[in-house]
């Protein structure tokens, strides 16, 4: 058997038995607050909104169409798991093609682990001329091993297990899980 067949049986069974944490209908309600408290803030600013892929690219798709105010759209990729549980060296895959020079920029991101992502990637919309820098995410995980650098908008709160759904993934599979589910002993 290949090893790909073998990693979707594994996520099969990851997913059969995993622990659902929020349903797709409750996930739904939390992005429709959070784009209300986006909204809020950033009506009035003209931003760019950038989906930090591939995590992001669920919730942005969630969120963008409640966001009812002029804004542009673009992305970024960089990630530090590359299919993996666990993350290493930061590796940056595409930058956002529109100018950020005195913009104000939203990054949108699935979660908010230990913040060295994020935090990599603020400062970089900061040294590209970002006047303000905001970050939304779906999850933030509760437990103290996150640096200084926190979202300025959250859905939800989730305990320190590892999560898959609506954006996250488990070993580069489950994004689209319609739910936000708890794999078993991680």
């Amino acid at each position: 058997m290949s090893e790909l067949n073998q990693l979707f049986i594994e996520c099969r069974q990851v997913r059969e038995e995993a622990d659902c944490l929020y349903t797709k209908d409750e996930m739904l309600l939390e992005i429709s607050k959070l784009a209300k408290a986006i909204t809020d803030e950033l009506a009035e600013t003209n931003p760019i909104v950038i989906g930090i892929m591939n995590g992001g690219m669920i919730p942005m798709g969630l969120l963008i169409p409640e966001l009812d105010f002029p804004l542009q759209i673009d992305y970024l990729h960089a990630t530090r798991y590359r299919d993996k549980t666990r993350g290493g060296q930061l590796q940056w895959l595409a930058s956002p093609k529109i100018p950020l020079n005195d913009r104000t920029v939203l990054l949108v991101d699935d979660i908010h682990d230990e913040g060295v992502t994020l935090e990599a990637i603020k400062s970089y919309c900061r040294k590209e001329g970002a006047k303000q820098v905001y970050s939304a995410v779906l999850v933030n995980k509760l437990h103290d091993r996150k640096n200084d650098t926190g979202a300025d908008f959250v859905a939800l709160d989730i305990p320190d297990r590892y999560v898959f759904g609506f954006g996250m993934d488990y070993k580069g599979l489950l994004r689209n899980a319609p739910g936000i589910y708890a794999v078993k002993g991680l």
